[in-house]
């Protein structure tokens, strides 16, 4: 009913950056949050970074200052903006929604993830 689909993950350099993406398809009423989890190998996931329906926005402490959550609500798209790469944001990188369908019903969504690997 609903699609996430990511894209923009890669290989790059310690300090290089990428810009991952995030668009929501479907039955699409509303979306109220929505966030940037990651998950390291052997680590549980985690919460990276979140923003509201009105832009407010909220970080994990060890991406503030390097990354930038920001969203389009007429594409119903979410980007992460990742500048300062180091080896430990190596990590396969999830979008998450909490999306009002068209029927009225409120669930969480998630995307397919998409691999961020940091290395020289």
């Amino acid at each position: 009913q609903v699609q996430l689909v990511e894209s923009g993950g890669g290989l790059v350099q310690p300090g290089g950056a990428l810009r991952l993406s995030c668009a929501a398809s479907g039955s699409i009423l509303r979306i109220n949050v929505m966030a940037w989890y990651r998950q390291a190998p052997g680590k549980p996931r985690e919460l990276v970074a979140r923003i509201t329906s009105d832009g407010s926005t909220n970080y994990a402490d060890s991406v503030k200052g390097r990354f930038t959550i920001s969203r389009d609500n007429g594409k119903n798209t979410v980007y992460l903006q990742m500048n300062s790469l180091k080896p430990e944001d190596t990590a396969v990188y999830y979008c998450n929604a909490d999306v009002l369908t068209r029927s009225r019903i409120r669930g969480d969504y998630w995307g397919q993830g998409t691999q961020v690997t940091v290395s020289s």
